[in-house]
This record gives structure tokens, sequence and C-alpha cells, in this order.
């Protein structure tokens, strides 16, 4: 299974350049401002120490193109997020808008889900993203039952995120969908909103990835 790891909920500049260390293949940025780990007034120079490898990913609820689009360029966001109860028609704007950006949908999943609804988007974006189902558009640090996504019949690759911390890893390995993409992860990993465990992150990412660890990554 050749996963990708997205570590979200970013905003201290030291803790950035730690976690940027563990080389993760997604970072996310929080420009919600009813979320706890609102990025509010981070340095858009910090951006500029993460390398290109590493996908800076801006997570948008219900936003404005023009909130999005100010945002990709004074951060030089790789991704967009939109993590709200955005149609398929607006994620189509903001894919023609920004063509060489990668394009997440999320969706809080809970057990009357209908996954039918994910049909519009496959063609406009480049990922799902598949959450808990919560008032506050994630963060939760809660997990839903991922056999519900028995139920999802696309093609289109996905995130899996939603409460996943350590003891999710034989969970995690456990899937054998060729679809799951990447595991994203925030608030187990948490000190305090916006601030990650630098350590656990890494024990997370070398059970993980037990080939990184021997690169020495």
């Amino acid at each position: 299974m050749n996963l990708k790891l997205k570590i979200c909920g970013m905003r201290d500049p030291a803790n950035i350049l730690a976690v940027v260390a563990l080389q993760p293949d997604y970072l996310g940025f929080i420009f919600y401002p009813g979320s706890k780990r609102y990025v509010a007034d981070l340095e858009e120079t910090v951006m500029q120490a993460i390398p290109g490898n590493i996908h800076k990913t801006g997570v948008f609820v219900n936003a404005t193109l023009d909130e999005i689009t100010a945002a990709v360029r004074d951060y030089k966001l790789d991704a967009v997020q939109l993590h709200g109860s955005e149609d398929a028609a607006f994620a189509s704007v903001v894919k023609k808008a920004h063509p060489k950006m990668e394009v997440i949908k999320a969706f809080g999943i809970h057990e009357n889900f209908d996954f039918t609804q994910l049909i519009p988007f496959e063609t406009v974006v480049d990922y799902f993203l598949f959450d808990t189902q919560t008032s506050a558009h994630g963060g939760s640090g809660k997990q839903f039952n991922w056999s519900l996504l028995g139920g999802y019949a696309l093609s289109l690759p996905y995130f899996l995120s939603g409460g996943i911390g350590l003891e999710s890893l034989q969970a995690i390995r456990e899937v054998s969908d060729t679809r799951l993409y990447a595991i994203d992860i925030n608030s187990k990993f948490e000190l305090a909103p916006a601030l990650k465990d630098v350590a656990a992150l890494t024990e997370f990412k070398h059970q993980l990835f037990p080939s990184a660890q021997a690169k020495g990554n």
C-alpha cells in the first residue's frame, strides 16, 4: 500500500518546521475562522520554508472563490480542501480558476450517509476526503465506522480522516481498498490545538512507513 500522509491543522511556526522535518506528503492549514486551528495571522514567509515536495493544503469551509484565490496566492498553496457544504458546481469553478492545483472535497460520514451525492464531484475534483460527521467541520478526534465505506462505489482516490491516532495503525494496515490514497491526521497528535506532538507523529510515521525509517526519514 503506497499511502501518503497528510498532517493537518498547522499554525505555530516552530512546530511547522519540526513537522516539515518528518517529510509528510501534505501539510494542512485551516482557513476557517470557526476552527480552533485557524491560521489567523500566520506569516506568509513561514510557507517559504516548506520544501516543494510537501503539498501545502488550504482547508476552507464555505469560503468564496475570492477568499480561496487570495489564500492560494498569498500562501502559495498547492492544494485546496473544500470542507463545507460546497456543491460540485463550486468545486468545478475552483478547479478551473486554479487548474494546476489539487482540489479535495471532504464529506462527513455517518450511518445514513448517501454516497450517491458524490457522483457530481467525481469529474471536477482530484480526491475525496472522508471525515467524521460533526457540526464543527472536523477536528473532533472521533473516528467514524470505516465499514461504511463499503457504500463508496466510485473510482476516485480518497483521504481517510477523523480521529486517527497511534491506536489506529493496525486497522489502517488491514484496509485493502486500493482507492485509499492518504491518511489524514490532526487532533489525536496534538499537545494543544494547532500544536503537534512531534514525537508521536514520528512514531506514527515510522510504524506506518517502516521503509522511510530505514532510509532515515
